[in-house]
């Protein structure tokens, strides 16, 4: 076997979920399994979640309906709502809530009424879904008026909230509380970074992401300063140890030469497994817990790696990332975040999920 392997954890799951409902306190807590679980398995994923939260959210009807088609009765939030007269319908059938973002829905709503109950998404910033509170406001009285709709609640979502200067998410929040109050209707507006860090936010229904997958949402933040266990660990085994001298080059492109003697280990994965190709040399990574570094691009089916200093057989194991080295180290290493990461993992590595 070629022994590249995601382990996935669904007792950490629940923990951080867990973590992300003491914060909540009296919100209402809705965890995010969009983009099949961030990568760890769409019914994994909600089936360690769901006990532990108050309903489920998702981008698209597909995903709403797979929860269901997996037998899960817990209650839905669509993010990106209905596009088309058969999606709607199709959320009432499954008894999807679904975010009204734009006045072309609040017009297919009452075209097709349909008995459904909607979040109003208002935009407060982040100038991409949502309406402005005037219109939001217009289209709150419209929704009302429509038979079977049940406006729910005021939604928005933060730019800012990630990052070390926010000078975005007050207002964002003050913004969309003000129209919520209005309308006498809750507010849900927290995404892991306001659930952590803004308790004024932690009103309505929150709607944690990236913390449930054991992920910091600051870069300045560690996930194990913030009680979050890790939920993933990608590893792959050495396949081969090739010596270098001052001056041989590793890989394609020549990017990384050796300027002492040294050994390179070749490890059975790349990006065609999800390894990002972009990694850059010094991508920090674990050879039988010690950690290194790439050395060399990223190919296909490969990596190669600095054994320098370590200890190493062929087939000992390297870790990718996971408990020695943090997806948000990798991450911030290839200047990307670890939902992308996660994402991209292909099917070819094997699955295993332990409790551990």
């Amino acid at each position: 076997m070629r022994g590249t392997l995601l382990e996935l954890r669904p007792g950490a799951l629940a923990d951080n979920a867990r973590r992300a409902r003491a914060l909540a306190g009296k919100a209402r807590v809705f965890a995010m399994v969009k983009a099949d679980g961030y990568g760890h398995g769409l019914g994994l994923a909600a089936r360690a979640l769901a006990h532990q939260v108050d309903g489920l959210g998702v981008a698209v009807m597909e995903e709403a309906q797979a929860l269901r088609h997996l037998g899960l009765a817990h209650p839905l939030l669509v993010a990106e709502g209905f596009f088309d007269a058969e999606e709607l319908a199709l959320a009432a059938r499954l008894h999807a809530e679904v975010v009204v973002h734009s006045p072309w829905q609040v017009d297919l709503l009452a075209a097709r009424p349909q008995p459904v109950g909607v979040w109003l998404k208002v935009n407060t910033g982040m100038n991409r879904l949502g309406m402005a509170p005037d219109l939001a406001r217009a289209q709150a009285a419209r929704l009302r008026a429509l038979k079977g709709v049940r406006l729910l609640g005021v939604m928005t979502h933060f730019a800012g909230a990630d990052l070390e200067d926010d000078p975005l998410t007050p207002r964002q929040l003050e913004l969309a509380r003000a129209l919520a109050e209005e309308l006498g209707v809750p507010l849900s507006a927290a995404n892991s970074a306001a659930l952590i860090r803004y308790p004024e936010a932690r009103v309505g229904r929150v709607r944690p992401g990236i913390m449930l997958y054991g992920s910091s949402p600051f870069p300045w933040r560690a996930a194990a300063d913030l009680d979050l266990r890790v939920t993933q660990r990608f590893s792959a085994r050495l396949i081969a140890i090739n010596p270098v001298q001052p001056g041989d080059s590793v890989g394609y492109g020549a990017t990384w030469t050796a300027t002492a003697p040294g050994r390179i280990g070749v490890v059975a994965v790349g990006y065609g497994d999800g390894y990002p190709r972009h990694a850059p040399n010094g991508t920090p990574l674990a050879v039988n817990g010690q950690r290194t570094r790439l050395a060399g691009r990223v190919s296909m089916d490969m990596i190669t790696v600095d054994l320098d200093g370590i200890d190493a057989r062929v087939g000992d194991e390297v870790e990718l990332w996971g408990d020695v080295v943090s997806v948000d180290e990798v991450a911030a290493a290839c200047g990307t975040i670890s939902y992308e990461l996660f994402c991209q993992v292909t099917a070819r590595p094997v699955r295993v999920i332990t409790e551990s």
